[in-house]
């Protein structure tokens, strides 16, 4: 019913008929990333993320072919067991963690709509993250089920990781409305370290990927040209992703106590992303549905989860 309503409501969005302006240099907005979205009443495994983000255009005087944009985000994750309420440790199947991090980044986009975004982040896995706060507040907030089972979190380690993201332009039809291009992700740390490759296809309307909710490219530092007034388009996105490390698996990479439990991760896991993305004038909204196969070999089941993003440009 959720997913409903949101299509409904950027359906709704596509009567505005203000004009459109794409010339905006800032941006801020947010993401957050539930299962609870999908209604499924299930809390497990990823069961929350939020990511805070403002980013801007500048001047490229030396390539005037390529668009730049920076960027700053503060973002939490955060891990349950198969329940957010587990008493004994022998239940545990996932352990639980939450990674806290502050991030900077840059993003270069070519007009012959390939990019590339290089992040740095720091931050901390363990009790430092507020993972257990954090879930405490909501549960009470919206009247959830007591949390149990955060004495048996990962400890405390200090990440530094670098993330590296690579959009490759394919083809597009000759009507415009349906492409395909390559998403590829390099993560390294000692907090994530892999690698994922998908395929990306969109279906709608589209614009190019230099100014395009696909890239979170929606910023400029001077009027756009060849955009259509709105982006309104659905999408899907298979990957595949290896994992190198994952410390809110395997706890702290340099840290011999690691924990009460942790596991060693599948080193491929599959993901099929589903969404919806909109775009007019000073707003991007985006709602995706995704779903994976299990990270680690003795789930109890695989994953599946609703991200939410919203953004307002000026």
């Amino acid at each position: 019913m959720r997913f409903l309503f949101f299509i409904s409501f950027l359906i709704l969005l596509t009567f505005n008929t203000a004009a459109q302006n794409n010339f905006y240099k800032s941006e801020l907005g947010f993401k957050s990333e539930n299962d609870a979205y999908l209604g499924t009443k299930q809390d497990r495994y990823y069961t929350n993320g939020l990511f805070i983000s403002f980013k801007q255009a500048f001047e490229n005087k030396r390539d005037t072919s390529t668009k730049k944009i920076w960027s700053v985000s503060l973002g939490q994750e955060m891990y349950n067991a198969f329940s957010g309420q587990v008493t004994a440790i022998e239940n545990i199947d996932r352990p639980f963690t939450a990674y806290l991090y502050l991030g900077g980044s840059l993003q270069w986009l070519k007009k012959n709509e390939n990019s590339v975004k290089i992040e740095t982040q720091i931050g901390t896995i363990g009790p430092d993250a507020q993972g257990e706060e954090l879930q405490t507040f909501l549960h009470e907030t919206v009247g959830f089920y007591p949390i149990s089972g955060w004495q048996f979190q990962l400890n405390n380690e200090i990440g530094f990781n670098a993330v590296a993201n690579f959009h490759y332009f394919l083809t597009r039809n000759k009507s415009k409305n349906l492409d395909l291009s390559l998403p590829i992700k390099a993560n390294l740390g000692n907090t994530y370290s892999g690698l994922n490759v998908g395929i990306l296809v969109r279906t709608g309307s589209l614009n190019p990927f230099y100014h395009s909710v696909a890239t979170q490219s929606n910023v400029a530092t001077k009027q756009q040209q060849n955009l259509k007034p709105q982006e309104f388009y659905f999408y899907l996105k298979p990957s595949l992703n290896f994992v190198a490390y994952n410390a809110t698996i395997q706890g702290g990479l340099f840290r011999d106590d690691k924990g009460p439990v942790s596991f060693n991760p599948k080193r491929f896991v599959l993901a099929q992303d589903i969404g919806i993305a909109y775009a007019k004038n000073r707003w991007t909204a985006n709602f995706t549905v995704v779903f994976k196969t299990k990270e680690i070999e003795n789930l109890r089941k695989s994953e599946q989860y609703g991200s939410l993003d919203l953004y307002y440009r000026f």
